[in-house]
């Protein structure tokens, strides 16, 4: 079995197989309808390197040492095996195409090459202008915006870097099929990451009259303020800027909100084109039937929820993700000789009758994807780590969810219904971990992105189907240690009554349960 293992830059299920019933996005939908769907799948850090190293060595960022952008994980924490590497060395060819590691020290500036990756990992040639003036303002000059609809044939090369890495996909595909190469194959879409520079047709998909604000656009007064993100990389662009928006807590003026909202969707759109050009071409190149595709995010995006924007906290939106898994003969059946699995389906005039196969609820976490592929391509799936494993060079903290593909949903219910009691062990219910580093307990320029020696408090949260509970410790980055006793805030948040993390009810609660159940977790 081949692997095509799609990963998209700072996507949220904002997509028609999620429920979303404003964003167009049926070659996605397509996908989905093939593959089983996790509902509730959660990223391990809300910001780029640290996310894709966790995932791709399938251990957490507390063992990859990893919580900003400046350490190689094999030099400062451990020699980890990653997937593609495992993969590789049972006879693959493992190639990346776009943004697959985080570029640069996190990936000792060569995206983990020769370990990870079978030949030179492929970067779009215009990747490099992505911060550059490439967006017309009203005023007719070009500007570093946030909000970038563009004129494609009027961009550098007349191209975009997410066009070129499907180009660049695709060709991979046919040169491995003639080869009749067992691949395992990862493309990286930058979209919609900022800035959302897109084709500028997709805007005409979302009327702004259509868009709303988020339906929670304040802070939440019982927010304690380390949990808070002051989105300082928006701030720096050209015109958010002029905005003068004051330092942390803003807002931005409703219509400008309304604006990135439909621009991250049309970018959303302009993503769903690029994967529908990819997966019909693995149709038509006769390999739908032998790959599986994986389609994941590294983490999620806020859209003015909470007051916030970007990533880099531990709600729901900055940690949930799309996760899919399209795997011949066993999610779908294999298609009959000459009828197409992924027809591309164009968002302009395509009308969604979406119909699920499979949808799990079950909580599920990134870290799982190496063991999870492992166990789907039929490899011997790595052990599980012991408690340190910083010398192991082979293992993994996150356990395959193959178990889940054909679990009923009154099989989750009785399971859930048994584990009202408090604390039983932590591997019980289904819980996923995410965490977020803080410099101070106020919001601060870095609180976004805080360098290592800057890490004082560390936010550790836990998502089950009934809440989330977060705690933010002291944390010493000398020697990467969390320290339980020195609680800085909390924050505790029922699913069912508040499904959107508004109303903090960590104060009026008793929960020395969940303090035990993710102390015992951690130790684990």
């Amino acid at each position: 079995m081949n692997v095509l293992f799609i990963v998209v830059d700072d996507l949220r299920p904002v997509l028609g197989c999620y429920g979303d019933k404003l964003v167009k996005s049926p070659n996605i939908d397509q996908l989905a309808s093939q593959s089983v769907v996790f509902s509730n799948a959660y990223a391990q850090q809300a910001v780029c390197a640290p996310s894709r190293v966790s995932f791709l060595t399938g251990r957490r960022p507390d063992t990859t040492r990893l919580y900003d952008f400046y350490s190689y994980w094999r030099v400062h924490a451990g020699n980890y095996s990653t997937m593609p590497q495992y993969f590789k060395e049972n006879g693959y060819v493992t190639v990346s195409v776009g943004k697959v590691f985080h570029a640069g020290v996190s990936s000792n500036y060569s995206d983990d090459y020769p370990y990870s990756w079978s030949i030179p990992p492929f970067h779009p040639s215009t990747e490099k202008y992505e911060n550059d003036k490439t967006c017309r303002g009203k005023d007719g000059k070009l500007h570093a915006n946030l909000v970038c609809p563009v004129n494609v044939t009027e961009m550098p090369s007349g191209t975009l870097p997410d066009i070129q890495s499907t180009e660049e996909a695709i060709r991979l595909l046919r040169s491995m099929k003639t080869k009749k190469q067992k691949f395992f194959l990862a493309v990286g879409y930058h979209k919609p990451h900022i800035p959302l520079r897109y084709p500028q047709e997709f805007l005409k998909l979302y009327p702004l009259e259509n868009i709303t604000l988020a339906p929670d656009p304040w802070v939440p007064e019982r927010l304690p303020s380390v949990a808070y993100n002051p989105w300082t990389d928006i701030r720096q662009r050209d015109d958010v800027k002029v905005l003068n928006v004051s330092f942390p807590y803003g807002p931005l003026p409703e219509d400008f909100q309304r604006q990135i909202r439909q621009s991250y969707y049309a970018a959303v759109s302009y993503l769903d084109m690029q994967v529908g050009r990819l997966l019909n071409a693995l149709d038509d190149i006769g390999l739908s039937n032998s790959t599986m595709v994986v389609f994941t995010a590294d983490h999620g995006w806020s859209l003015g929820e909470h007051g916030e924007w970007a990533k880099y906290s531990n709600f729901d939106v900055a940690t949930r993700v799309p996760l899919m898994f399209y795997v011949p003969g066993m999610t779908s059946s294999s298609a009959s000789q000459g009828k197409k699995i992924f027809p591309y389906l164009d968002p302009f005039s395509h009308v969604s009758d979406l119909v699920l196969q499979g949808r799990s609820k079950k909580m599920v976490e990134l870290v799982s994807l190496f063991s999870t592929l492992a166990e789907l391509a039929g490899l011997q799936v790595p052990p599980e780590c012991p408690e340190t494993s910083f010398s192991v060079a082979l293992c993994t903290e996150g356990a395959s969810i193959v178990r889940y593909f054909n679990s009923s949903e009154e099989k989750l219910e009785k399971e859930k219904d048994g584990f009202d009691d408090a604390y039983r062990g932590y591997n019980e219910e289904p819980v996923a971990f995410s965490q977020y580093p803080r410099p101070a307990d106020t919001p601060q320029w870095n609180s976004d992105k805080p360098k290592l020696k800057d890490i004082r408090v560390m936010g550790y949260s836990m998502r089950t189907h009934d809440y989330r509970y977060t705690l933010w410790v002291g944390f010493n980055p000398s020697n990467f240690s969390a320290d339980f006793k020195d609680v800085h805030a909390g924050e505790l948040y029922m699913v069912e009554s508040d499904p959107h993390q508004d109303y903090n009810i960590y104060n009026n609660t008793l929960h020395g349960g969940l303090f035990k159940k993710i102390l015992g977790f951690l130790k684990h």
